[in-house]
């Protein structure tokens, strides 16, 4: 997968700061707005994404990078200024950790056998420790941007599908079919929200949309809908 600069979501910058996102967001685009004037690249500390809501609706958001947190601050005086600058940069030092610990993990079969080979020379008890601290860091990877991303395009087409086949149109609808398939997907990973996915369950996330369908108590709700509209 492609790997992308470490960015925080601008719903994140919000609850760093206290305030309402869609005053975030009315920040940002007035920082992208005098760039574009002045013809500046700062906008690239900016990237525009897209998240959906407990409705199942697609909602704005922008993904900023370090500079584009930096940039941000600026905007704030006083105490609130340094507590933000102090906080997305403790985040983006885990983030830069966590990178540093996937990179020394060994990537292929062939990279992984090699690794045990090397640490049977050693006791058994540090072969026991190196592949209790791997398996640790695997299991506790979280998905990265690209896969979430396409995890929630599936999500997305996978309700329309579904969606097509009752018969199911309007906002309610949809909303309830959403609420199935993300209810799903969080008992089988354990997670309380989809961006605490893991990396290990991407394949297993991926099977269980593809082969989703509604319980019988979703589509009760469905039809009752649409039976009284």
């Amino acid at each position: 997968m492609e790997v992308l600069e470490q960015t925080l979501d601008s719903r994140e910058v919000a609850k760093m700061v206290k305030r309402n996102h869609k005053e975030v967001l009315r920040d940002i685009r007035k920082i992208i707005s005098r760039a574009n004037k002045s013809k500046n690249a700062l906008v690239s500390f900016f990237i525009e994404s897209s998240y959906t809501d407990n409705k199942g609706e697609d909602r704005p958001c922008f993904l900023l990078t370090k500079k584009g947190c930096e940039l941000f601050s600026t905007r704030m005086t006083g105490s609130k200024g340094d507590e933000f600058a102090m906080e997305y940069i403790e985040r983006f030092n885990d983030m830069e950790t966590h990178i540093k610990q996937r990179e020394q993990l060994p990537q292929s079969p062939r990279d992984k056998l090699k690794l045990m080979y090397e640490f049977q020379e050693d006791t058994a008890k540090r072969v026991d420790e190196v592949a209790d601290r791997v398996t640790e860091i695997e299991e506790n990877t979280k998905i990265d941007a690209s896969d979430y991303g396409y995890i929630g395009r599936r999500v997305n087409q996978r309700v329309k599908e579904i969606a097509r086949g009752y018969n199911a149109t309007n906002k309610d609808q949809l909303a309830t079919l959403y609420k199935d398939i993300n209810t799903g997907v969080k008992q089988i990973t354990g997670v309380s929200t989809r961006s605490q996915l893991r990396q290990k369950d991407f394949d297993k996330v991926n099977e269980y949309i593809n082969n989703w369908q509604p319980s019988t108590a979703t589509i009760t709700i469905i039809k009752d809908m649409r039976d009284s509209a």
